[in-house]
């Protein structure tokens, strides 16, 4: 599993704590934090915020993209980035040049940009018939 940004982790600690509060426990904050470690199979929080901080940054507006869109290659731009508390991104990318997304030599659909589902590794959770992502982004 992969491990999610230490703002994410931030947020489940808050959470976790919050919901401790309405049951009548209370839990400091670095009790939370340190629970949240040892949720994720880290020793302490010291170590599972190293270990956020060597994972992959993320996407950001501005950001230049390579990679492949239902198999075809491309290269373009992040216009919009947003990362979910499941450690998945929303992006919405524009590609340089338009990519036909039919297979069909009966007629084309050109996209110039797509909004997407990645995880932390550039791969959508979507697939397509034959078990290939929809989005696969290329390492940074």
């Amino acid at each position: 599993m992969n491990t999610p940004s230490r703002d994410v982790l931030k947020a489940q600690a808050k959470r976790l704590r919050a919901d401790m509060a309405a049951r009548g426990q209370a839990l400091s904050h670095a009790e939370a934090l340190e629970t949240v470690a040892h949720q994720w199979g880290a020793r302490d929080w010291n170590t599972l915020a190293a270990r956020t901080a060597n994972s992959h940054p993320g996407w950001a507006p501005g950001q230049r993209v390579t990679g492949r869109y239902l198999g075809h290659p491309f290269v373009g731009e992040v216009k919009a980035a947003r990362q979910s508390s499941s450690g998945y991104w929303a992006l919405t990318l524009r590609f340089d040049r338009p990519i036909d997304v039919v297979t069909s030599d009966l007629f084309s659909s050109f996209r110039r940009q797509v909004n997407t589902t990645v995880n932390a590794h550039g791969q959508s959770p979507q697939k397509t018939s034959d078990g290939q992502p929809h989005m696969v982004l290329d390492p940074i």
